[in-house]
């Protein structure tokens, strides 16, 4: 692991995006809240914030973090047929959370497919980047 016991401790954040498309019949099922599952988009969120604080558990050499603060933003888009997804995390320490924002971000994705994919297994996930940061040495950096 990266030594970071030198650096100073500062407000970091970053901001990650994706989206998954499906069938507009898929889409429809989520926004009705008519998923067998239950309520894709919550129990998304909550998989999602769950995966945060548990990132240094599966990325090997990423260093534990105290997160202050994970949102995630799931809004459905008809037009594209997709829903996006959008998360921000903080932590006042001494190195990033973007590990952390993009791991939040695939396991919110990856449970609306898990929780529909047996009316379409055909979504695809994608986008996923990370759209910002700020804090530390480095400053702030944006796509």
């Amino acid at each position: 692991m990266v030594d970071v016991g030198a650096k100073a401790v500062t407000q970091r954040q970053a901001i990650c995006e994706g989206h998954i498309r499906m069938l507009p019949e898929t889409l429809a099922l989520i926004m009705s809240g008519t998923a067998k599952k239950g309520d894709v988009l919550g129990i998304a969120r909550i998989a999602g914030i769950m995966a945060s604080k548990k990132t240094a558990e599966l990325i090997p050499l990423c260093h534990p973090l105290p997160l202050t603060h994970v949102e995630i933003e799931l809004s459905p888009q008809p037009e594209q047929q997709q829903v996006y997804c959008r998360t921000t995390v903080k932590t006042n320490g001494q190195t990033g959370v973007e590990m952390e924002a993009l791991n939040a971000t695939q396991i919110a994705l990856l449970t609306i497919y898990d929780m529909c994919k047996a009316v379409d297994r055909g979504m695809v996930i994608g986008g996923v980047r990370v759209l910002e940061k700020s804090g530390g040495k480095s400053g702030d950096w944006r796509v």
